[in-house]
């Protein structure tokens, strides 16, 4: 399971670096939305799956979680949420003062 995970964190990253290798703002907001997503799940699978455990203290239950890669996903989902924001704006703004949206700065 851990190598099908560490592949499709391979492939989410590449896929987000071509994406900010493009010239246009979209595939580079696309990209650095990828690109969080492909960390989220890095630290959420770095936590390590933990069988026969639950989030919630039973009494039963000896083994826990571990809670801070759970709380480092959920800190790096309100960060890339509001950053996907801030970038998006940015696109928007840039575009109506060029008249492009283009990154590096040539015409249509």
């Amino acid at each position: 399971m851990e190598t099908l995970v560490s592949i499709l964190v391979g492939i989410t990253t590449a896929g987000a670096i071509y994406l900010l290798l493009r010239a246009r703002t979209f595939p580079l907001v696309l990209g650095i939305t990828l690109l969080g997503y492909a960390v989220n799940v890095f630290l959420f699978a770095s936590g390590g799956l933990t069988l026969g455990s639950a989030p919630l203290v039973g009494g039963t239950i000896e083994r826990f979680p571990d809670p801070l890669p759970q709380a480092l996903v959920l800190t790096a989902i309100v960060i890339g949420f509001g950053m996907t924001a801030f970038l998006i704006v940015l696109a928007l703004r840039a575009l109506r003062e060029f008249g492009t949206d283009r990154v590096d700065g040539d015409g249509p």
